[in-house]
């Protein structure tokens, strides 16, 4: 709980400060920096032969999950690059996951993002249904659509809501698909 207290402090911090910055008169930031929240839905379910093995009497380990983001990204003129910090809540036989990824992709009309990422995960499993703490790399991609990209780009400006859909995998041994809402500043 206080690994997740701190990833989490670390992370809002790092996203108000970016959103803190003062803008030029033309609208930029400093560093072209982008910073984000975002809360995310899904399902986190791990294979049989994974490093958590399966769980006696229970199967295979899985959990619904709740999660929030923070992070910035870094426009490079049709390309981005970006970090973000993740912290979710899970239910069934998880109980926390906790971490940390890069992402790089390319935008998509006025404020859409196709990506890729990788990064390193904590999973933190619940200890009364036998299925233990892990961490390793987590690879994954996905989408963001701003209101822009759907034809009602007067309503939020470059700013704003994007739904965001991902998929990851836990070293390849897991299906992690999220869905949920990105709240640029």
């Amino acid at each position: 709980m206080i690994k997740f207290a701190l990833v989490a402090a670390l992370a809002v911090g790092a996203a108000s400060a970016a959103a803190a910055q003062d803008t030029a008169p033309d609208g930029s930031r400093p560093f072209g920096l982008e910073p984000y929240v975002g809360v995310l839905g899904g399902y986190h379910s791990f294979d049989r032969q994974s490093e958590f093995g399966n769980v006696p009497r229970y199967g295979k380990p899985t959990g619904a999950l709740i999660e929030g983001v923070a992070g910035a990204n870094l426009p490079l003129g049709p390309v981005f690059v970006g970090v973000e910090g993740n912290a979710a809540k899970g239910f069934n036989d998880i109980d926390w996951e906790y971490g940390v990824r890069g992402r790089a992709g390319f935008r998509a009309g006025d404020s859409g993002l196709i990506y890729a990422s990788g990064g390193y995960q904590w999973v933190n499993g619940k200890s009364k249904r036998g299925f233990g703490d892990q961490r390793d790399w987590m690879w994954g991609g996905g989408v963001e659509v701003g209101p822009q990209d759907i034809g009602l780009g007067g309503v939020t400006g470059n700013a704003g809501p994007r739904l965001r859909l991902q998929f990851e995998t836990y070293d390849f041994d897991s299906i992690r698909p999220m869905a949920g809402v990105i709240f640029h500043f």
